[in-house]
Parts: structure tokens; sequence; C-alpha cells
């Protein structure tokens, strides 16, 4: 009898066990729903043809996107850090005769270099079922629901020339982050628009295209005011140099003062009241001249 009740008690457990397990329902794996600080963040842009520079769908009609080219540099397509400001140098290495057609259509503004990235980190392995049924895209690199990824329109600027494009590869990038009361960890708005820090850089076909990207993040959809006009209002600097100018001012005036202005008024009132007293005595009453008599007397003497 009490060999049998381990092996009851170990069975019994068994079951018990093996009845739990089937009544669990199965892990799945969590997704991620907002984006942390230094989170990666690819970029994508949109297929065009080099003919016409239409853009290109695919079977289904959604809208065709390609990686970023691959940069130099890191050896991926470019990408993005949340929350993170940053310089990016992005050398395309090689430009072939249809990208450098696609360059002439972006430069020209016959069609915009219409880039895009995700607005929230994307699921691992979205499912087939889930795009068919339009809550995700079935790669990254298609389709064209606009709650899934955020607009980013690339202004690249540049003339054309007969022979070579002329293309301002400086950019600035503009990142808007939603609120962190309203939606954290999430994309609202991006840009990029070519600047004129630096002379344009000559392409010919071959050529390698270096691209430097400037990027800004906004924690809010309101851009800060960074404009005081020409002429400007009055700042916190230009307060602080009026004040300066004006103690400067104040103690050259005063080291003068004390310095030359003051010992020379005295000089000149002990050079009068020496005068005075050569010419009138001690405040116009002097000793007076005898008169006559042998007494001296206050003031000249009285003549006949």
């Amino acid at each position: 009898m009490t060999l049998q009740l381990p092996l009851a008690l170990r069975l019994l457990v068994t079951f018990y066990t093996a009845l739990a397990a089937s009544q669990t329902p199965p892990q799945t794996p969590l997704v991620q729903t907002e984006y942390k600080v230094g989170q990666a963040i690819p970029v994508s842009c949109l297929n065009r043809t080099t003919d016409s520079g239409e853009h290109v769908t695919d079977a289904s009609g959604q809208l065709v996107y390609s990686p970023f080219p691959i940069c130099n540099e890191t050896g991926r397509p470019l990408e993005l850090l949340f929350g993170i400001e940053r310089e990016i140098n992005c050398t395309i290495d090689f430009i072939s005769d249809p990208f450098f057609h696609l360059l002439e259509f972006y430069v020209h503004n016959d069609a915009p270099l219409t880039c895009r990235i995700p607005t929230k980190p994307l699921p691992p392995s979205p499912s087939k079922a889930e795009f068919e049924k339009g809550t995700t895209d079935l790669t990254e690199g298609q389709g064209s629901l606009s709650d899934i990824y955020t607009p980013m329109v690339v202004a690249l600027a540049g003339t054309l020339q007969l022979s070579h494009l002329h293309v301002s590869t400086s950019l600035n990038v503009l990142v808007h982050a939603a609120p962190r009361n309203a939606a954290p960890g999430t994309i609202a708005a991006a840009t990029a628009y070519s600047i004129s820090r630096d002379p344009p850089t000559r392409i010919v076909i071959g050529d390698p295209l270096p691209l430097r990207f400037s990027v800004r993040w906004y924690p809010t959809t309101s851009l800060p005011s960074g404009w005081t006009g020409v002429g400007g209002h009055l700042t916190f600097s230009t307060l602080v140099y009026c004040l300066i100018s004006a103690g400067a001012s104040a103690a050259i005036c005063l080291a003068y003062f004390r310095g030359v202005e003051l010992p020379r008024r005295l000089k000149m009132h002990g050079r009068d009241r020496v005068g005075g007293i050569e010419r009138g005595g001690l405040g116009g009453y002097g000793v007076g001249i005898g008169n006559g008599n042998g007494y001296g007397g206050y003031g000249p003497g009285k003549r006949d």
C-alpha cells in the first residue's frame, strides 16, 4: 500500500498538469506598438518609371515602394533614429542610367521623390490574411495604407544641364512626433528639402551621389518660432548688450572726469584764488597805505 500511493499521486499530478495546459490559450508574440528613443526607422521610396516618371503599381493596384538606396557609410538603406538629432552622410555609390533619369524628374519637379516611414514599428511578419483585410501591408515595399506609413516627400533641388545635373545634396529632414499624452512613440509628419549650404554637386552617369541629411525632431506637431524679424524684437541678448554698453560708457565718463576734468578744474580754481589775493587782498580787504601821518589804516588813504 505504501508503494502504490506515490504512484497514484504522480498520475494525478500528471493528469491535472495536462488538463491545465490544454486549457491555456497559446501565447502570441508581443507586438511593439510604439517607438523607443534611438530605434531605427527604415525609409522607403515610391518606384517610378524612367520614361515618364509615373508611379509603379503591382497586380492588385497598390503603389510599389522600395527601400532607399544603399548608403556606402553603413552598407544599409537610409534609416532615421527615433528622437535622435544627427547628421547623416549617405553616399549612393553609383548613379545608373535609369536612376540618372529619375534624378532629372526629381530636380525638374516633374515628379516628386515620394518616400515614407512607418508611423509605428512594423509588425514582424504580417500574415496574408491580415493584408487582404487591409489591416497591414504584406511586405515593407508594397502598399499605400496611410495609417501605417507617414509620407516624407523629399524636395530635391538642382538644375538641369545638357550633359549633367547640378544637385543640392545637403538636405534638412524635419520629423514631428505625436504628443506623448496622445500617442507616445508615434510619428505624426515628416518632410525633407534641399538647402544651399554648399555649392551644388555636379552629377553624371556613373558618379556617386553624396547626400547629407541634417535630421531634427519636434515633440509636437507645432513648429517653434525662431524668427524675430528684420530689426528684431527686444531679446535677452539685446538687453544684456545694452546694459553692458551703458555700464562701459558710465565707467569711461567717470574715469575721464576724475582723472582729467576734476584735476583741471581744481587747478583753475586754485589759480583764480591766488590771483585774487594778489589783486585785492583777502576778499578785497587789505592793509592800507599810510596817510602821511605815519599811521596806517584800512583801505586806501583819502586824497585831498
